[in-house]
């Protein structure tokens, strides 16, 4: 009988927190400056220079310890890590090893399998390393230390989850807490969430933990389900032929859907921690953990059953609304300002998601005031403007936030509401087209499309399509 393996994974997810200045120094954390332009003595690591902790990242580190249900450590403190590579300018890593800000935390996941817990070991504060820069033409590397410095937060989770399903349902959780809160954007494509994954297989009914290797810095899921399917696939390929697993640190290569080994894993100890001596211990108090607790936001499990009550919306527009918290609070206030918060909802879902798209901008990104768009919702409401000219009226917004009232009457897309007027039209498009009437008087009903037509084209395609039909068709029968 051919003996079955499960495969048991745990998570170290790095998570690059959107404060405006680096952990330890006031330099500008902005993406894409030049080359070692956000640095300062503290964090190219000079000697004699002191780092002072952000306050905003603790604030940060406790939040989301809050989020995941973690107990927040009163008194915490920073480790150095020492290793030695160019990017890390002071050959170690101000980290937190002994006393972590937050422990014993948890989260629930949803897959086809049903809920369950994940738990989280820890998490905590350090600081990121600086960024080489391979030059293969002159064959060498250059350094940019901007991203040292930069504030990250560590969330260890313990080995419970056993599959890929599991392991993309638990990051997909830690990025919606992170990014209600405002913590982090926690974009995989761009590094400000990254995974490093703990895989190990063990026979099925074993309760004893096979030999784990580390896969570092996978940055989208469809790279996470290749590599543990593989490096599942390599391990038990070991173990069939006789042959043990070696504990190590592997590379995950998404082109070639293969993994190599970078080097032995190494244990805490070989890093050498012992307890900075230049930052003191982080008090947290009980004032700090009420103000935390209380400026928690509704998160997307609680604004769910909200919206379904109040707003009665189905439940995959809820989903789309609630995906990202700016989404589902500007929802919010343009329904409240609109008055109609279900076709609020239709122009977002729609023709937001269709624009974002074939603009490549992210889903948080709405480039058009709440208020505005409540003003297109009136209008299209009222009857004052038809649904493609809401629609041309829409991208306008999309493009340069113009107000709606203005640009619609600059354009000449208000309804006509003239009586006279449209009487004339209809009257000159039956004389106009007298095979559309005979057509249509010898029970070809389709005819009277041409004849709203030519109204429509009369107008400027200001008349209300509606009203059109209604008067040619009084007109024709009457």
């Amino acid at each position: 009988m051919t003996q079955r393996y499960e495969t048991v994974i745990g998570l170290e997810t790095h998570v690059e927190l959107a404060t405006k200045t680096k952990i330890f120094c006031a330099c500008s954390t902005a993406f894409g400056g030049k080359p070692n332009s956000h640095t300062c003595p503290v964090c190219t690591g000079m000697p004699g220079s002191l780092p002072v902790l952000n306050r905003e990242v603790l604030n940060a580190a406790i939040a989301v310890g809050l989020a995941t249900n973690c107990k927040i450590t009163r008194d915490s403190r920073f480790d150095r890590k020492n290793y030695f590579y160019p990017d890390n300018p002071q050959n170690y890593q101000i980290s937190q090893l002994y006393a972590p800000i937050c422990t014993d935390g948890h989260v629930t996941i949803t897959t086809e399998a049903g809920p369950k817990t994940i738990r989280i070991h820890e998490i905590h504060m350090e600081e990121d390393a600086g960024k080489l820069i391979h030059d293969e033409w002159t064959n060498t590397s250059l350094v940019d230390y901007n991203r040292s410095g930069v504030p990250l937060l560590e969330i260890v989770s313990e080995p419970d989850m056993r599959s890929a399903e599991e392991v993309i349902a638990y990051l997909e959780k830690l990025r919606m807490l992170i990014s209600y809160l405002g913590a982090s954007d926690c974009k995989l494509q761009e590094g400000s969430m990254r995974a490093d994954i703990n895989i190990s297989v063990r026979p099925v009914g074993s309760t004893t933990f096979g030999t784990r290797t580390e896969m570092k810095n996978l940055n989208s899921f469809k790279a996470i389900a290749h590599c543990i399917a593989g490096e599942t696939e390599r391990q038990i390929e070991l173990l069939e032929m006789g042959r043990s697993v070696t504990q190590e640190t592997r590379r995950w290569d998404e082109n070639k859907e293969s993994s190599r080994a970078m080097r032995s894993k190494e244990d805490a100890k070989d890093y050498r921690y012992f307890p900075d001596p230049d930052l003191p211990p982080v008090h947290v108090t009980e004032a700090q953990l009420e103000k935390a607790a209380a400026g928690l936001p509704e998160f997307r499990e609680e604004k769910t059953e909200r919206f379904r009550k109040t707003y009665g919306l189905p439940e995959k527009d809820i989903a789309i609304l609630t995906e990202v918290r700016q989404t589902a609070d500007f929802f919010e206030e343009a329904g409240r300002l609109s008055g109609e918060p279900k076709k609020t909802a239709n122009y977002l879902i729609v023709e937001l998601r269709q624009l974002q798209k074939e603009r490549g901008l992210d889903a948080d990104r709405i480039p058009f005031s709440a208020e505005h768009l409540a003003s297109l919702v009136r209008m299209s409401t009222d009857g004052r403007i038809s649904s493609g000219a809401a629609k041309q009226i829409f991208a306008a917004m999309f493009e340069a936030d113009v107000d709606p009232e203005s640009y619609a009457e600059t354009n000449g897309l208000l309804i006509v509401r003239d009586d006279s007027a449209l009487d004339s039209a209809v009257k000159n498009a039956i004389a106009a087209n007298p095979k559309a009437v005979e057509d249509y008087r010898s029970g070809k009903k389709k005819a009277l499309g041409a004849l709203v037509g030519a109204v429509m084209k009369e107008t400027r395609g200001q008349a209300d399509p509606a009203e059109v039909n209604k008067r040619i068709i009084r007109t024709l029968e009457g």
